[in-house]
C-alpha cells in the first residue's frame, strides 16, 4: 500500500531568524521542498530514480499560508501528504506545527507537474511514479 503521508521535525536554527526576530518565510518554503523531497525518496523516487526514468516531479505552483511565528530552538513538526492527482499532476498538501503547543503554523499546498528530464517538457507520470504516488488512471 502506498504511503501517501509523511512527517518529519525540524529544529529552528539562528541563522533561520530574520530581522523580526521569527523565522524567515523563505524558510518555510525550504521545509516544503524538504519534507516533499524526503517523502519521495521514502517512496523510492530518489535523485538517481529520477535520472534512471528520465522524468522528475517540478514544482508548478505554491499556495503558502503562513499562521503563527517560530522562534530559535523550537522544534516544528513538518507534515505532507498527497492529494488530487492524476497521469500528469499531484497536489502536495503541508502543515507544519509546533510541537510545544501543537499550533498549526504554516498550511500549504503545491501543484508538482511530472517533466521528461532529457526535454524539460511536460510528460506523463511513468508506472513508477504512478505506483510510488498512489494515481489511478
Amino acid at each position: 500500500m502506498v504511503e501517501l503521508s509523511y512527517q518529519t521535525q525540524v529544529q529552528v536554527q539562528p541563522e533561520q531568524i530574520d530581522g523580526l526576530g521569527h523565522v524567515n518565510n523563505v524558510v518555510y518554503l525550504q521545509w516544503v521542498e524538504q519534507v516533499a523531497w524526503q517523502h519521495s525518496q521514502a517512496l523510492g523516487l530518489d535523485l538517481a530514480a529520477y535520472q534512471r526514468l528520465d522524468a522528475a516531479m517540478v514544482a508548478r505552483e505554491h499556495q503558502l499560508i503562513y499562521k503563527a511565528a517560530c522562534f530559535a530552538g523550537q522544534v516544528i513538526e513538518l507534515r505532507t501528504w498527497i492529494g488530487q492527482r492524476d497521469l500528469l499532476n499531484l497536489y502536495r498538501h503541508y502543515q507544519f506545527v509546533r510541537c510545544h503547543d501543537q499550533v498549526t503554523v504554516f498550511e500549504g499546498v503545491t501543484r508538482w507537474v511530472c517533466i521528461k528530464l532529457s526535454s524539460g517538457r511536460p510528460t506523463r507520470m511513468p508506472p513508477a511514479f504512478q505506483q510510488a504516488y498512489g494515481v489511478v488512471s
